[in-house]
């Protein structure tokens, strides 16, 4: 049989082993172990695994070797079950003497690949009976075996129990400890390692590298880097990208730069780790060069190269390069049928704003590739063709394809751009039927329901997440800001704080915001020293935020130095800031300010013109205002907007020329909408020039607006005018759409926490008190010479029916805030609607008679209440 192995080392297809084994039939020599273990051997190694099985049961008595090496035939091929049924088999069919520690090794090799750490405990009960557990190589087996079905308090047991432990086992229980996220671990084994004397290989360094890098420790990276230098362990292509890799992903790109050139072994993957580096750094140029350069050598990219470089491309928007590249991946037939680029071209077409070419590359690629199908439905949600995303979300759910967790997170994330929560709710029913609950999905129905103002659907999912991540506890809170509910996302902020959970700057935006909405000071200046404590400096957006925060607080100069002190100004901040005066009044400021941006070269967008206009429209500077009307298109090339066109008929309106701002409105080259006839409509209120109305062509009544506001003012002045039937068609007609008049609510911030005040409230445990100060303050202001009107007098300058007027919200919030401060505390007050003008005539009563100063924020802009004056000057 000697004389045949050459033979079997000849056999390089089937058919030769075949005639071969055909021979050994004829001969009789296939009877002997040696040969048909061989047969089966070459059979397995040639991918003919039948052929294989058929000589092991043609053997009459198949020993423990042959069972061995059939077993090891099959995990070879990976039919690990199979592996471990013949391992049940053979352990049927032979007494316990007959096994031998080959038998071991390819099991517990199965036993690690479909996570049966329960199979691989039995078979390791069996090594200790048959006294086989202190064999070196079945000890290595049994650790790769725990540590890979990630039972580590096992495998370090096996580990501690090895009388000789060699650079494999060491290199096995260090990878165990760090491919299951105990990195901290699995380092101090390295240390130990290396203190006992144990040389590591490359493959050690290979897992201790990739952990230094998630860790992104530059101190633990330099260290291991020299370890690996004055051990002159060999390098590999491998362990060199790795330790670049390692280095750019510390944040220290020089050091990989320079490591990659003082590699002796260019290969095409060290070549696309660094590419990968550059691109992971925001160096997309530089990645291009790169890739230049790897041509230049005459180094062959593969298709991981050319997915980093298309990235690359992608990231910039250089359809040229892209372009360029294709042809290249084209010419040199990498992925003839673009299963692996395909993905890559799409992105970059999406990004370029190409999506015809997008589609084309989609049909040129198989179709049941669904992560191409993933990024034409994102590229399509980005470019917002949502309808398109969600027709091909449908059309891969008919082609049978199932949707993986990114595919719903972005029909998810479409839902909610368009407010489709029926279809929204659809998908999450699919998502709950599959068991798709991972943390993507679940962040991703969060968003979806709070961008459909389901907010309580919403945070009944995030209440039901067991582990919730960073990017959950983001989502919510943006859910609850977004949607108005500021005192939730502040209150989930604080429990975030709480539970010690790291607070990125996305938190941050949202409760900054949620403090602007509700003018809670104290709470954003917290935040604010938390974002200095934590070394967050320098974000445009933070600050920005900032600024809005101030500004919508009443603290008006905080607000200018955090803009004074950036170190980058984009055209947003100069808006807020611009904005910010406006609101307070401070007309001479917002224009200093905004000629101030102009000479600086910052060119103002739209934004900046509505805050402008807004700020000349609050103070009734006329001409100013619309100076500036005309200055955004003559000089800027900016074409007015609805909210330009409502900025300005409001100007004109609120200083009595009705004829302007209606001739502003005729010139519109769209039909007005509920705000500019909403602003028109109270002008003519304001300075009682109702025949105003009927020189407008169309019926305001009839007018389809979907506007609570625009319709409860024009409710208003036709009760006013007496008008009692147009009253009743207003109101029937609120009452058949559904549009109510949104409730008035004031908030008042005392000693860090803040109070809510509706009209009429008694709910608040100091009722009795706040009413009887009302009541008590009566008699003080008379006293004092004001007279009932002067408390009470409304809009229509008569003495109000009724509580209405005496309890609205900012009343209560004030008598409450007096009851529950000291003299002489400012008082700070947010309305959610318009102040009223008998509760401003009354604030202003309250600021003189008590030597109070009352900052109130309505609906439009602040008011400064002190000494009896307002810093409206009564023109609101």
């Amino acid at each position: 049989m000697t004389l045949y192995m050459p033979l079997f080392k000849s056999c390089s297809t089937v058919k030769t082993l075949s005639q071969l084994h055909a021979h050994l039939l004829t001969t009789g020599l296939h009877k002997g172990t040696l040969a048909s273990t061989k047969l089966i051997e070459s059979y397995a190694k040639m991918g003919s695994l039948e052929s294989a099985r058929l000589v092991f049961e043609k053997f009459q008595t198949p020993d423990s070797f042959m069972w061995g090496v059939l077993i090891k035939c099959y995990v070879w091929n990976r039919f690990y079950e199979e592996a471990i049924s013949l391992y049940h088999e053979m352990s049927c069919c032979y007494h316990e003497t007959q096994f031998s520690s080959f038998i071991f090794p390819p099991i517990l090799r199965a036993c690690s690949n479909i996570g049966e750490v329960g199979i691989g405990q039995k078979v390791h009960g069996r090594i200790i009976k048959y006294g086989l557990d202190s064999d070196t190589v079945v000890q290595t087996s049994l650790l790769s075996m725990y540590g890979e079905t990630a039972s580590l308090s096992n495998a370090k047991k096996v580990f501690d129990e090895m009388l000789l432990k060699d650079v494999v086992s060491w290199c096995s229980i260090i990878s165990s400890y760090l491919h299951n996220g105990k990195a901290k671990e699995g380092l101090e084994l390295f240390r130990q390692m290396v203190s006992e004397g144990v040389e590591p290989d490359s493959v050690t360094m290979l897992s201790v590298a990739e952990v230094c890098g998630q860790f992104g420790s530059w101190i633990l990276a330099r260290s291991v880097h020299g370890h690996a230098v004055r051990r002159e362990i060999q390098w590999d292509g491998s362990l060199g990208s790795s330790l670049v890799a390692m280095y750019s992903k510390c944040g220290d790109l020089y050091s990989a730069e320079r490591l990659f050139r003082c590699s002796s072994n260019h290969s095409a993957a060290l070549w696309t780790t660094m590419i990968s580096c550059y691109n992971q750094s925001g160096c997309f140029q530089e990645a291009i060069d790169m890739f230049e350069e790897m041509q230049v050598s005459n180094v062959e990219p593969n298709s991981v190269t050319i997915i980093s470089v298309l990235c690359s491309c992608a990231r910039i928007g250089w359809l040229k390069g892209g372009k360029s590249v294709h042809c290249f991946v084209i010419r040199k037939a990498i992925d003839h049928d673009m299963e692996r680029l395909g993905p890559a071209l799409i992105d970059l077409y999406g990004n370029c704003g190409k999506i015809r070419d997008c589609q084309n590359v989609f049909n040129m690629v198989e179709g049941e590739n669904i992560v191409t199908w993933n990024i034409l439905m994102s590229v399509f949600a980005r470019k917002g063709k949502s309808e398109d995303a969600l027709t091909l979300f449908s059309l891969m759910h008919k082609q049978g394809l199932l949707p993986d967790s990114f595919s719903l997170a972005s029909a998810l994330s479409v839902c909610g751009d368009i407010g489709s929560s029926d279809l929204g709710h659809q998908i999450h029913g699919y998502v709950i039927k599959a068991g798709i609950l991972c943390e993507f999905v679940q962040n991703s129905l969060i968003d979806m329901y709070s961008k459909s103002g389901l907010v309580d659907s919403a945070n009944q999912i995030f209440e039901d997440i067991e582990w919730k991540t960073v990017v959950t506890w983001n989502s919510m809170i943006c859910g609850f800001s977004q949607n108005g509910n500021s005192v939730e996302a502040i209150s989930l902020f604080d429990k975030m704080y709480l539970n010690c959970l790291e607070i990125d700057k996305v938190a941050l935006l949202s409760v900054i915001q949620a403090c602007s909405h509700l003018g809670y000071l104290e709470k954003g200046k917290w935040v604010h020293h938390k974002l200095i404590c934590n070394g967050i400096k320098g974000d445009t957006y933070i600050e920005t935020s900032l600024i809005d925060m101030y500004a919508k607080c009443g603290a008006l100069e905080i607000a200018r130095r955090v803009f004074d002190n950036m170190e980058e100004r984009s055209v947003v901040s100069w808006s807020a800031m611009i904005a910010g005066y406006g609101m307070h009044g401070q007309i001479n400021d917002a224009i200093s300010l905004f000629s101030q941006m102009v000479e600086l070269g910052i060119k103002p967008n739209e934004i900046t013109f509505m805050n402008i206009l807004s700020a000349c429209s609050h103070t009734g500077f006329v001409e100013e205002g619309k100076a500036y009307f005309t200055s955004m298109t003559r000089d800027f090339g900016i074409e007015p907007i609805s909210d330009h066109y409502t900025c300005i008929v409001d100007l004109l309106s609120r200083a009595g020329d009705l004829s302007g701002a209606y001739n502003i409105i005729k010139s519109m080259s769209f039909p007005a909408g509920a705000s500019i006839w909403g602003a028109f409509l109270n002008g003519c209120r304001i300075h009682r020039e109702m025949d105003m109305l009927k020189r407008i062509p169309i019926n305001l009544l009839d007018a389809d607006y979907n506007s609570a506001g625009y319709h409860s003012l024009l409710s208003d002045i036709y009760a006013e005018g007496g008008k009692w039937d147009e009253f009743g068609k207003v109101r029937l007609k609120m009452r058949s759409a559904g549009l109510r008049k949104v409730p008035g609510c004031s908030i008042i911030e005392i000693e860090k926490r803040i109070y809510r005040f509706g009209a009429g409230d008694t709910s608040h445990s100091q009722t009795k008190e706040i009413y009887r100060f009302l009541e008590d303050f009566v008699d003080m202001a008379q006293k004092a010479g004001y007279t009932e009107k002067d408390l009470y007098t409304t809009d229509t300058g008569e003495f109000p029916r009724g509580n209405n007027v005496i309890s609205h919200g900012e009343r209560l919030a004030i008598a409450f805030g007096i009851i529950n401060t000291s003299p002489g505390t400012t008082l700070r007050i947010s309305k959610n609607l318009r102040v009223c003008r008998d509760c401003h005539s009354f604030t202003k009563i309250v600021s003189k008679l008590t030597g109070r100063t009352i900052i109130m924020r309505d609906l439009n802009r602040f008011h400064h209440f002190k000494d009896g004056f307002c810093s409206c000057r009564d023109y609101w």
